[in-house]
């Protein structure tokens, strides 16, 4: 049976309106690129309405997440979320006051609180139950931004703390999510659903988060810009945890602009979680720092030892440096960062310790699920082993479960002496060397070969841990690709840099225009 025509519009991304809709033609009008401010714009003409938009993506997910090239990308649909976009548009039909994200729908990782009827998992059958109680902070924000929830997306399960031999975008949940460039290969992770989602355009903004790598790696894996701001510039409550020290929700977006946007709404300070404390006095609204021109002048420095020797991730890099110098910026190529190397059993240590403790005092606020603690949780494995671990174990879990209190003398140390390598001593070192606005390197190489078998082959290109460790701000924009696979670099610089980040990101983002949609492609091309 043919397709109704106006199902057909909605799988190719147009809308129509007015005349058009009447006479049964089609308006073409591509969305899936269209920035907020451009979709807001559209509304607030009355050219598209949210409901209208919402439709689209859960056409969008029907066709290309659940079917056709299946990319897995969704876990949850919110059941309410035409309604609330149909709320929006009558609102906006009364001349109410709308919030900045009016109508737009968002995707959210099922590791973050909705208090309504999706459920929060983790991607794990260990929370699969009653909802969460409340929204997470951030979420509120975004409700009262005017956003529509439009869903949850998969992950590594655990935010891809249970195994070593894990594979990135696998949870017993929500199965395995693939990368929409070329299918066999990873989507990194561990916010692999919110990278692949808007790298798809099954949504127009998603919400991820980051302990080390977990934004930034499926952001330039999928081809899309991520923005890992300051530890405490957003609220971590309502956020199933690993890491009070590292953990942070951000922004994922196909376009600076998009995650600036998104950034300035889920920002700010939050009395129930103290390490926001500071954020009011640093947050602003980060769209002002969309410069064209905001390359110019900026000082950056090249950390090329992250592309670990690759000749194609080398190629790229040599690509952004070029582009970076004919829009003004001074480029220091090579600067290296001092003590990179000398922290990575201190942060696993730390992450050890605090995973025990952070997820058992989360644990605490939800009812209606199976488990109580951490202690539970493996428990709960073993006995469903057949679900939640055909693939891999769950060792880093078990290694949490033995350790001590968080004032172990062991902990409190090695916690001290990775922020002070990796922050003031390194990243913040480096900067005041060379009198540097930023450092640059690239943040992924090519997407390796999914293996359920024998688990993540990674990549040894990664520059995401220096940011990670010391709490500061890190933004991946696509660069270009190796093999039709996308590759990103990394812009990072000290606490609360995020506007100047902002700034040079747009600057690059404008001069090369490196992203490319995915044809979600069988094979890597030769």
């Amino acid at each position: 049976m043919p397709r109704p025509r106006w199902l057909l519009a909605l799988l190719l991304g147009v809308v129509s309106t007015g005349p058009a809709l009447a006479a049964g033609r089609i308006a073409a009008q591509p969305l899936y690129d269209q920035s907020i401010a451009q979709l807001e714009a559209r509304m607030r003409a009355g050219t598209l309405t949210a409901t209208q938009l919402t439709r689209l993506y859960l056409a969008r997910i029907a066709a290309i997440d659940r079917a056709g090239p299946k990319l897995n990308s969704v876990i949850e649909l919110n059941p309410d979320a035409l309604r609330e976009a149909r709320r929006i548009d009558a609102e906006r039909r009364a001349g109410k006051p709308l919030g900045p994200l009016a109508g737009i729908p968002v995707l959210l990782k099922d590791n973050i609180d909705t208090g309504d009827k999706m459920m929060t998992t983790a991607g794990s059958l260990a929370l699969v139950g009653a909802p969460a109680a409340k929204d997470a902070y951030l979420v509120t924000r975004l409700r009262d931004a005017g956003a529509v929830l439009l869903g949850k997306t998969n992950l590594s399960e655990w935010a891809n703390y249970r195994s070593n031999h894990s594979s990135s975008g696998w949870s017993g949940r929500g199965g395995l999510t693939r990368n929409p460039y070329v299918l066999s290969r990873s989507a990194c992770g561990s916010s692999s659903g919110s990278a692949v989602a808007v790298s798809a355009g099954l949504t127009a903004v998603a919400v991820g988060t980051e302990t080390d790598g977990s934004l930034v790696c499926p952001g330039g894996t999928n081809g899309i810009v991520a923005i890992k701001p300051t530890l405490g510039l957003i609220s971590r409550a309502g956020i199933v945890p690993i890491s009070h020290n590292q953990d942070t929700a951000g922004p994922m977006a196909r376009s600076v602009a998009d995650a600036a946007a998104l950034l300035t709404v889920m920002a700010g300070s939050d009395p129930a979680d103290p390490a926001t404390r500071d954020a009011n006095l640093h947050k602003v609204d980060y769209t002002q720092f969309l410069k064209p021109d905001g390359l110019e002048g900026k000082r950056i420095g090249v950390v090329r030892a992250f592309a670990a020797g690759n000749p194609q991730v080398e190629r790229v890099l040599d690509e952004a440096v070029a582009a970076l110098r004919k829009a003004g910026a001074i480029v220091i190529d090579p600067v290296t960062i001092p003590h990179v190397n000398d922290y990575g059993k201190d942060e696993n240590l730390v992450l050890s310790y605090d995973f025990k403790h952070d997820l058992d005092a989360y644990l605490a606020t939800r009812s209606g699920v199976p488990v109580k603690s951490l202690a539970d949780v493996i428990a709960f494995n073993k006995a469903h082993a057949a679900e939640e671990m055909p693939w891999f174990g769950q060792g880093l879990m078990i290694a949490a479960e033995k350790r001590g209190p968080l004032t172990d003398p062991k902990y409190l140390k090695a916690l001290a002496d990775e922020k002070r390598l990796a922050g003031p001593e390194g990243i913040d070192a480096a900067l005041r060397k060379d009198h540097l606005d930023a450092l640059m390197a690239p943040t992924n190489g090519p997407a390796w070969k999914v293996d359920l078998v024998n688990g993540d082959a990674g990549s040894s290109v990664s520059s995401s841990s220096p940011a990670a460790v010391a709490g500061y701000p890190d933004i991946t924009v696509p660069a270009g690709f190796v093999h039709g696979l996308p590759i990103g670099v990394s812009f990072f610089a000290g606490k609360w840099s995020e506007p100047t980040l902002i700034e040079i990101a747009y600057g690059f983002e404008q001069a090369t225009h490196a992203r490319r949609d995915p044809q979600f492609l069988r094979h890597a091309r030769p």
